[in-house]
């Protein structure tokens, strides 16, 4: 698989009242076609930014980014404009983009057919569960076709139960589709049961303090019936201890 997104010394310093602040330093690391990367470590180590970073809504102060294609971005909050119909809330990135072509309206609908919210277009977001809700905001994202997603945090604001179903319901969509994904998480069960590769970082300023090639041998992968598989918790052991969570 060809590498779609390529980092090399990426740095980032911030100017703070009181000096130079460094939050990243020299982070490097390749994302193959398809893969599904995490990003872990300790609380205010600088993942989001890394992330804003790789999207380009932030600058970084040295380093290298090579990004084969698009990008989509997918936030905490699902941000559905509750005034929009579903459709029309998963159409807007083409209508502000001007690529609301009957090719790209017809993708959409396929995707809503898909993954269930096809009887739902007509309805508001205040009518989805908060589940549903998500799939719309991700089909949102994949309507511009991006060749690469980035999610930050994308589910931490549900509920335990229905987060664990939604990462099930995301993990299946973005393979499905073939689907680059690079996410940012402070959860250490979700980076492992979702993802092929787990970055994670130092405290700030963060650096790579180890790449774990996650993998758990079974067909039909999916991030509930990894968490039951008997090497999910010696994954998990291992990265806690690195985070150094105590520290």
């Amino acid at each position: 698989m060809k590498e779609v997104l390529k980092l090399k010394n990426v740095s980032k310093k911030y100017q703070a009242k009181n000096g130079e602040v460094d939050a990243l330093s020299s982070i490097s690391f390749n994302v193959k076609e398809g893969e599904f990367v995490s990003i872990i470590g300790p609380s205010g180590c600088g993942k989001s930014t890394l992330l804003s970073i790789i999207a380009g809504l932030e600058p970084k102060t040295e380093g290298e980014i090579q990004i084969d294609g698009s990008t989509g971005y997918m936030l905490q909050k699902d941000s559905l404009l509750e005034w929009r119909s579903i459709y029309d809330n998963v159409t807007f990135g083409l209508e502000i983009g001007h690529k609301k072509t009957k090719e790209n309206e017809d993708y959409v609908i396929n995707l809503l057919k898909k993954y269930g919210l096809y009887e739902f277009k007509d309805k508001y977001p205040n009518q989805l569960s908060g589940g549903m809700r998500q799939r719309a905001a991700l089909i949102r994202t994949l309507a511009i076709n991006p060749k690469i997603l980035l999610l930050d945090e994308a589910f931490s604001a549900l509920d335990y139960q229905t987060r664990i179903m939604v990462t099930n319901d995301i993990f299946k969509i973005l393979k499905n589709e073939n689907i680059t994904a690079v996410i940012v998480t402070h959860d250490i069960s979700e980076a492992i049961s979702m993802s092929d590769r787990v970055v994670v970082l130092t405290k700030r300023p963060a650096t790579v303090k180890v790449i774990h090639d996650i993998d758990f041998e079974m067909e039909n992968r999916n991030p509930i019936n990894c968490r039951e598989s008997p090497k999910f918790s010696k994954y998990f052991d291992t990265i806690w201890k690195e985070l150094d969570v105590h520290a």
